[in-house]
């Protein structure tokens, strides 16, 4: 039964059959397809090992248990990769993602027929793509290793970055452009004082938060080889050696969590 509000006062209206029939017409769509995609992945799983993981799980977890703690000291060189690949990633990506952000807004794009589109497309482009894809299309190309990691990251972030930098500059209070423009500045001029201070706040959030993303992002890379301590991590996996991952996953844990401490102390004081 729709309901409308009007001067805080709440009206229920009767369906009529076409509402009715509509509502549970799409209802009966919602159902097939959910029955149509749950018979698809029914078809390809195989049922015996879903039954069996609690006890898998439970085995592993026995072997996992207690982690090697004396292996932690051949995690420093990893985890300071992992925090390298993160940070490169992130300043790189922010200085390719501010001019695309500048194209791509329709208040300071040159050409709104034909460079506006190209940024967009870059935007979306790096966006679409995972970094992991990214990372094995770079380590077919330039190899495995760290700066593979580095690149990947940073293409991931650009698109990322230039969409919120973007949408910020294209919220900005035109009045004050307006004022600068008045005293006859430059277009570099406007965009240094007029532009500029009013995302400055939204550009300092978004680098944060894009860089805890990519430390997250960037402790599995190295499971395609391109470096960090997810490198580590595959070694061990690849050999078995339980409790070697439970100390890799507990250091990656402990990383994730001291940069989301930092990335929301940061935006704490810019806010």
């Amino acid at each position: 039964m729709p309901v409308t509000q009007h001067d805080d006062t709440i009206v229920w209206h009767r369906r009529t059959f076409k509402q009715t029939l509509a509502h549970s017409a799409m209802w009966l769509g919602g159902l097939a397809v959910f029955a149509y995609c749950w018979m698809q992945i029914s078809n390809s799983t195989t049922w015996f090992f879903v039954w069996d993981a609690p006890r898998i799980a439970g085995d592993i977890w026995s072997r996992a248990t207690p982690p090697k703690w004396e292996y932690i000291t051949q995690l420093g060189r990893p985890i300071w990769d992992t925090l390298n690949i993160a940070t490169l990633g992130t300043l790189i990506s922010l200085c390719l993602a501010v001019p695309v952000a500048f194209l791509a807004a329709h208040n300071t794009t040159p050409s709104k027929l034909f460079i506006r589109p190209v940024a967009l497309f870059i935007i979306v482009a790096t966006r679409s793509i995972n970094s992991l894809i990214w990372a094995l299309l770079l380590i077919a190309i330039i190899g495995p290793g760290v700066f593979a990691g580095v690149v990947a990251i940073a293409i991931r972030s650009i698109g990322f970055c230039a969409k919120l930098l973007y949408e910020a500059i294209e919220e900005i209070d035109s009045v004050q452009v307006e004022a600068i423009t008045a005293t006859g500045a430059s277009r570099w001029q406007v965009m240094a004082f007029g532009i500029v201070p009013q995302i400055m706040p939204a550009f300092a959030g978004i680098a944060v938060f894009r860089w805890d993303i990519n430390i997250r992002e960037s402790t599995v890379l190295g499971l395609v080889g391109a470096g960090g301590i997810g490198l580590q991590l595959s070694a061990s996996l690849n050999v078995l050696a339980w409790p070697q991952v439970s100390l890799i996953l507990l250091v990656i844990l402990a990383a994730v969590v001291i940069s989301e401490w930092v990335s929301a102390k940061v935006r704490g004081a810019i806010i």
